[in-house]
């Protein structure tokens, strides 16, 4: 679909080109025409020929300022074809280069599109499946019990839950991507930490883990309640690759232009391999680190998506067996509007 759709871009691009090619010949085609026979004459004056003579005198001189004329326009006429020839060369060198930087964005806009239907719809049906599973053995059971029905239940709230949460991290990705306007303030980013781990307190509790801060207060300019959800996803990221009980550090580092934020946990680690795509959308390592584990491989590409609204960076480290740092880079300097993702 694109390669012809290239091809047809590049001929209109061609054709204007032609166009404007063509119109400009004719143009200087007319005018040289007119400076060639106004120079011939000049050269007649010169040799003081009256027009006349032209016309009725002289026999021969007629045919040679005809000749002569009909000369220059012949040569003017060859080099403004091979002018053309050329541009028609370079212009359609030029319009297929151009189509394809055209249509090279929405090709991949379509390819990405493309390869989040076919993952949404993927992760959608793993529930779905297990649900109606579950739902049409127990219909088949004529002697199904209340307990059996009450766990039977209890596993359909499981698997609803997981699809609430999958809507949930779409519908967020799509508000981050589609780039809507925010206000922007000044954010503290201890008061942000201390939010978020207040959220994800019980979480903590529950696993006997503890979660360590480090660093002084930095202030930033941003968006407070995407930096909490920013806190919450990378908090909540170590929590679940960690071991029993563990240990999370956050710290606060100031540079010269920017602040750093480091999410750092002793947990299983991630491989060097798996690294460059841990951001992308849906992506799971196919390792121990995404076993026994809930989640669709959202978390880590919304997290990247607000921190691309703030104009920051954020990248991974680490060492198998012996844990993981996140580290976002914040901007000191921010637009007083987020711009667009």
């Amino acid at each position: 679909m694109f390669k012809s759709a290239t091809f047809r871009l590049t001929a209109w691009y061609l054709a204007i080109i032609m166009a404007i090619s063509l119109f400009f010949s004719f143009t200087v085609y007319n005018g040289a025409s007119r400076s060639l026979e106004e120079g011939l004459r000049r050269q007649v004056r010169v040799f003081q020929i009256p027009r006349l003579q032209l016309d009725t005198g002289i026999p021969g001189l007629e045919q040679i300022y005809n000749d002569q004329l009909n000369e220059g326009r012949r040569r003017i006429l060859l080099d403004l074809v091979r002018t053309n020839l050329l541009i028609i060369v370079l212009g359609g060198l030029g319009s297929y280069w151009l189509a394809r930087r055209t249509l090279e964005p929405i090709e991949e806009a379509l390819e990405a599109q493309s390869r989040f239907t076919a993952d949404a719809s993927h992760e959608l049906r793993t529930p779905l499946t297990a649900m109606q599973t579950e739902i049409e053995v127990a219909l088949r059971d004529g002697k199904l019990k209340m307990p059996e029905a009450k766990q039977l239940l209890h596993s359909n709230l499981e698997e609803i839950a997981k699809l609430r949460a999958l809507s949930e991290g779409l519908l967020a990705l799509s508000r981050h991507q589609n780039g809507e306007a925010v206000p922007f303030e000044e954010v503290s980013l201890g008061a942000v930490i201390e939010e978020a781990r207040l959220r994800l307190e019980p979480i903590i509790q529950s696993t006997g883990g503890k979660l360590n801060i480090g660093g002084d207060d930095q202030v930033v300019v941003g968006e407070r309640d995407s930096l909490v959800s920013l806190l919450v996803i990378l908090i909540d990221n170590a929590i679940k690759y960690s071991k029993t009980s563990p240990d999370i550090t956050i710290s606060l580092e100031r540079q010269v232009r920017s602040v750093l934020v480091k999410v750092a946990d002793k947990g299983i680690g991630i491989k060097a391999s798996d690294l460059p795509y841990i951001f992308n959308r849906f992506y799971r390592a196919d390792s121990s680190r995404s076993k026994s584990t809930d989640g669709y491989g959202l978390g880590l590409s919304i997290a990247k998506q607000i921190v691309d609204m703030h104009s920051g960076h954020i990248e991974a480290t680490s060492v198998i067996a012996k844990g993981t740092t996140l580290i976002v880079k914040l901007p000191f300097k921010q637009p007083k509007k987020s711009p667009l993702v």
